[in-house]
């Protein structure tokens, strides 16, 4: 059985989860932690929990998914996994909040040392997770779905009743209803949605009432 430890991280309430199962080994998903409160909560939680992180998962390549991602390195040693398409995003964090919020981040951080082959599956303690191709809100957009448990974690691709912005630079307005209505919408309807912002929610609930995912 899944233990999903969700974080609502920095100033853009970005969801970061820590997700393990009984061998204690663990996955971080989009770790967002940007003040030192924030990142010592995410140490502590995993370190009292006696919690083994073997991956640092990203959805796409945003700096408020991956403020945290040092942290994540300089305590672990991991190093960020995703998209090849979102290599560019990533690699410039401090050049991304500046141009958002014209601050400077002067932290150093860790360059993807594993970028997703298609079909790749993630592999945790006695658990794994599909990598969903849900380009849109970025092109590497992608989405984690584990089909034992039927969770699945969708980074700023699908929201409880609406979806991510497809007006940043390289965003897709089609290419997200393409990942909604081809790959999402073909999950189990029972299936708990994990968001990168807000409250979770289900397929289910996401095809009865969410207009862009009732095409």
């Amino acid at each position: 059985m899944l233990n999903i430890q969700t974080f609502c991280f920095n100033l853009l309430q970005e969801n970061t989860y820590v997700v393990s199962d009984d061998t204690l080994e663990c996955v971080i998903i989009d770790c967002g932690a940007y003040y030192d409160a924030e990142r010592e909560a995410l140490v502590n939680y995993i370190s009292t929990n006696n919690l083994k992180p073997v991956h640092l998962l990203c959805t796409h390549g945003h700096f408020d998914h991956n403020f945290g991602m040092n942290t994540v390195y300089d305590t672990w040693g991991l190093k960020p996994e995703i998209a090849a398409e979102d290599e560019w995003l990533i690699s410039d964090l401090p050049g991304q909040f500046y141009a958002m919020a014209g601050i400077k981040l002067r932290c150093q951080y860790p360059k993807p040392d594993h970028f997703f082959a298609p079909d790749e599956v993630i592999r945790f303690g006695t658990h794994q997770l599909q990598i969903l191709r849900t380009p849109g809100h970025t092109p590497g957009g992608v989405t984690f779905y584990c089909e034992e448990e039927k969770v699945a974690f969708t980074g700023d691709t699908l929201f409880r009743m609406s979806i991510g912005r497809t007006d940043f630079e390289r965003g897709s307005y089609e290419d997200i209803l393409n990942s909604l209505n081809k790959t999402l919408a073909q999950l189990p309807a029972d299936t708990t949605v994990y968001c990168g912002h807000g409250p979770k929610t289900t397929i289910s609930d996401e095809m009865a009432y969410n207009p862009y995912m009732r095409n």
